[in-house]
């Protein structure tokens, strides 16, 4: 059966509507920020794969569908490859509390570390954003993000963000860029990936051999 040329014009404003509609539904992620506070003078930083300085501005809003806006990992249970930090303890990473303090920050050991995320049930994932150590300019190595329903990341896994561009982690060699923490965290996209255990990754930073980590949020719906 052919189409005529009304039944296409017709055809076509459907679609058009569609999209219109889709885009109508999504939200842009509003993420509260802490206190912005670097300590001394910042280092001469330097990278292959750092990218550009934003001269403090923000990074590009992120945009999710309607109601996947929720942090979902808040007071989530945390467990970690380091199960013993050197300071604080692994529920400050979701407490709510991104304030550069003493007492809000894990330590973790030297080379690969991960901290892993429960959120009690396979959720629907569509951002996150970790704050590191963010007291003074530096640069944490190998930040990656895998989300799985397998609690030992064996199966199902899937990498929603990779900055280890020389494969240092032997997690695979990530396409974004390293960074310099600031206040603001790392906010990235997630493709409505689904998963119960969301896990992040790092290598130690640009002042010392040790990994940090003083918050991590996950948006998303159930």
């Amino acid at each position: 059966m052919k189409l005529n040329g009304m039944m296409i014009a017709v055809a076509a404003a459907g679609v058009a509507v569609a999209v219109v509609a889709q885009e109508a539904a999504k939200v842009q992620l509003k993420i509260q920020l802490p206190k912005p506070q670097f300590t001394g003078t910042p280092k001469d930083i330097r990278s292959p794969n750092l990218e550009p300085s934003r001269g403090g501005k923000p990074r590009p809003p992120i945009d999710v569908p309607a109601g996947a806006d929720k942090v979902l990992s808040k007071d989530c249970k945390v467990t970690s490859s380091d199960p013993e930090p050197i300071i604080g303890e692994l529920a400050f990473i979701t407490d709510g509390d991104k304030e550069h303090d003493a007492a809000t920050y894990v330590e973790l050991g030297p080379r690969t570390q991960w901290v892993q995320i429960d959120l009690g049930k396979e959720k629907e994932v569509f951002a996150a954003c970790v704050w590191h150590y963010h007291g003074e300019a530096r640069v944490y190595r190998d930040v990656i993000c895998q989300i799985s329903n397998d609690p030992d990341f064996i199966d199902g896994v899937v990498t929603v963000f990779n900055n280890d561009h020389d494969n240092s982690s032997k997690l695979g060699e990530g396409k974004e860029k390293e960074y310099v923490e600031d206040y603001m965290g790392r906010p990235f996209a997630v493709n409505g990936v689904k998963g119960r255990y969301v896990r992040f990754y790092s290598n130690g930073n640009t002042s010392n051999e040790m990994n940090h980590y003083t918050e991590i949020e996950v948006y998303g719906k159930e």
